[in-house]
């Protein structure tokens, strides 16, 4: 009992840093919206689309294209798809019309040393020839008029790079347990107002809607200057903040993910795939995330659970309260994902599948293989 009231003290602790640090990490407070009435004129933009398999969603993708403005120019980057992914995109590009310029690029073979989606980007920025490009990737649906929006935040602020993290589907159980969950560690892990303050070296984006300036993406040898990194976005808002600074970084309901996570091996090989690598592919970081997290997120559950059963005041006092820190800082993701409030009591449980998902991510490094995704298998060396 002593050591879950000491562990549950700690939890508390941490928390409470959390909730009082300037920066505030949890809360939302980096939001932005589709404004319609802003000038549409988007003759300065190219947007960017790598596609691998992905017919599914790209029609809505590029569909949605169609809504921004007048005079956007679109290049979709077949990265050899097997299921007829760069017919859809033509097929919705014709459905357009002249709302939007479209063109298909067949991508060639994946050379040693770059990963798949930074190739096919590389294709495609050899053919941008406007002042901004916005990455896009094949799984995301744009409000209408929401890239007049990115660019005038990228005038107003002067920055190379504006980065927005979209609403992730929340539909499916695993989707409600685990994707608020990822949201809030990640801003936990990157808070946005640090990487959004040009004094600080703090730097991170979200890869499915990145609006950057071509200028800067290409000073710094674009995509060939991070051609093997597997967390891309973040790796690129490094470059352009040491580059090219500010870059910004917030949240919105008006970029939407199509991507559906219906089962827990979807989730778990989503996060699998570069979890070690967040980690430098470092045992003792590893351990060191692994207590970490066996403090902040389960102790207080243990400690509550014993308390009840032993009846023990204190211990429920401290765990408890521990517990409740937890969960209101968790509530401003809960809210933004139109979940009840008494979901935060799940982020201990998902917190546990995520970090199992980082061992489950260690051992495949450890098996040879540093990462796997659209049937592409990157080998640790």
């Amino acid at each position: 009992m002593t050591v879950l009231a000491t562990l549950s003290a700690l939890a508390l602790l941490a928390w409470l840093c959390v909730l009082l640090a300037p920066h505030q990490a949890h809360r939302l407070r980096e939001r932005l919206e589709a404004d319609p009435a802003l000038p549409d004129d988007l003759s300065s933009v190219a947007v960017l689309i790598p596609a691998r398999d992905e017919t599914a969603t790209i029609g809505r993708t590029v569909a949605a294209l169609a809504a921004q403005g007048r005079g956007l120019a679109a290049i979709v980057v077949d990265d050899q798809s097997s299921d007829g992914t760069a017919e859809v995109a033509l097929a919705a590009g014709r459905a357009a019309g002249a709302a939007i310029t479209l063109r298909v690029i067949a991508g060639q073979p994946l050379p040693a040393g770059w990963a798949g989606k930074l190739w096919a980007l590389e294709q495609g920025l050899a053919a941008v020839d406007r002042s901004h490009v916005l990455l896009l990737d094949a799984d995301i649906e744009l409000a209408p008029h929401f890239v007049p929006t990115l660019l005038q935040v990228a005038h107003a602020r002067g920055a190379s790079l504006v980065s927005i993290m979209a609403e992730l589907n929340c539909t499916t159980l695993w989707e409600r347990l685990l994707t608020p969950a990822f949201v809030l560690f990640f801003k936990l892990l990157y808070p946005f107002a640090w990487s959004n303050d040009p004094r600080r070296r703090t730097a991170a984006a979200a890869g499915g809607c990145m609006l950057v300036r071509t200028d800067a993406l290409r000073a710094i040898g674009g995509f060939a200057a991070i051609r093997g990194a597997l967390i891309d976005d973040c790796t690129l808002a490094a470059a352009l903040k040491r580059a090219s600074p500010p870059i910004w970084l917030g949240m919105s309901r008006s970029v939407r993910s199509l991507r559906v996570y219906g089962e827990l091996r979807d989730f778990w090989n989503m996060v699998s795939r570069s979890a070690f690598t967040q980690l430098r592919y470092s045992t003792w970081l590893l351990l060191l995330a692994t207590v970490l997290m066996a403090v902040t997120l389960l102790a207080p559950v243990v400690g509550a659970l014993a308390a009840a059963v032993a009846a023990e005041p204190r211990l429920a006092l401290v765990a408890g309260s521990a517990w409740l820190a937890m969960g209101v800082a968790y509530g401003p993701v809960v809210t933004f994902y139109r979940l009840p409030a008494a979901w935060v009591l799940t982020l201990p449980l998902a917190a546990a599948l995520f970090l199992a998902m980082t061992w489950s991510s260690a051992f495949g490094y450890w098996r040879g293989t540093s990462a796997n995704w659209k049937n592409r298998a990157y080998d640790a060396r």
